[in-house]
């Protein structure tokens, strides 16, 4: 699809007239659990920064790892930046990811619940099973809303989001939510479901525009839900109403926060068709980046600066609701 096409294009994606109650029910049945967040300090062995292992409950009161950064020395409460991951990564280790603590935010990075096999190392189990599955997180519990691996792991990234309002480093009025590809897709999923956020920025995003996804790439993990329907073939109704409830583009048409997207034109991956149709839901502020030449990848190194100056101008300067990234 050239991109001029791009900019015009909606999904077909179904907006279900219960998706509110099914969020809010699923979000209060977690929220009357304490959080209870525990923090211990890591000697990371790093002169610039502090690092502590946090242990909270996410979805069913599941106890879930993060990782908060700070700068040294840190003791008053600081902008913050919530990172959710790409497919495979959890957390990784202590001495990872420091850009975020080293611009000088609170940096919270959430532990990818079953995940973290590919590209980093985590600690937090998925303890719910499933029926029938191909292998991946793409079709555990796809036969009901309820049971889907993905509602437990949104609910976990909304949950370290509320933490940041009880952890004593951490500024719930500046946070800024993002992420790349299965990252990004949380982003926007956090960004339809907690009010008050400064700034949304997400990179590649994947879990959006299910519908045409698993149509045009037959690159995993989009492709896990083809193989799934290949087999189980009278499933399909069904297999696409449970996905409605989880896709990026019904939860950033609820969104308030300033969005920042990415899009590269060669991504098989999260093809930018399924990127554009998320941006184009959305009837708040936004902004898209669009790399013709490049893959999954997206931007790379510039759009995490384009994310850094995003935060600078949203968060750290106290100013919630700025997309101005513009040098």
């Amino acid at each position: 699809m050239p991109e001029s096409q791009l900019a015009e294009y909606r999904s077909a994606q179904v907006d279900p007239p219960d998706f509110d109650r099914f969020w809010a029910d699923t979000l209060e049945a977690s929220r009357r659990h304490p959080l209870a967040p525990e923090l211990r300090r890591v000697d990371a062995g790093l002169a610039t920064l502090d690092v502590y292992d946090l242990t909270f409950a996410g979805y069913a009161g599941e106890r879930i790892k993060a990782w908060l950064r700070v700068p040294a020395g840190t003791t008053a409460v600081l902008p913050t930046i919530v990172q959710f991951h790409g497919y495979g990564r959890g957390r990784g280790d202590a001495i990872e990811n420091l850009l975020w603590a080293s611009a000088g935010y609170a940096h919270l990075e959430l532990d990818t619940r079953g995940q973290a096999w590919s590209g980093s190392r985590g600690s937090t189990p998925d303890l719910t099973g499933s029926g029938p599955q191909v292998p991946g997180f793409l079709t555990r519990g796809i036969d009901a809303r309820e049971s889907y691996y993905y509602r437990r792991l949104i609910v976990d990234a909304v949950r370290l989001v509320d933490a940041v309002a009880e952890l004593p480093l951490t500024d719930a009025t500046r946070v800024l939510v993002t992420g790349i590809s299965q990252g990004g897709g949380l982003a926007l999923a956090v960004a339809g479901l907690v009010p008050g956020l400064a700034a949304v920025a997400a990179r590649v995003p994947f879990l959006c525009d299910f519908p045409r996804a698993i149509l045009i790439t037959d690159h995993d993990p989009y492709k896990e839900i083809a193989d799934y329907l290949s087999w189980y073939r009278g499933k399909a109704d069904a297999v696409l109403r449970t996905l409605s409830y989880f896709d990026g583009v019904n939860f950033i048409k609820r969104a308030t926060a300033p969005v920042w997207l990415s899009a590269a034109l060669m991504d098989p991956i999260c093809p930018p068709s399924t990127v554009f149709a998320a941006f184009n839901a959305y009837d708040g502020p936004k902004e898209i980046a669009v790399w013709p030449y490049n893959g999954h990848e997206g931007g790379g190194v510039d759009d995490e600066q384009t994310v850094l100056d995003i935060a600078r101008r949203s968060i750290a300067a106290g100013a919630p609701g700025s997309l101005d990234y513009a040098s």
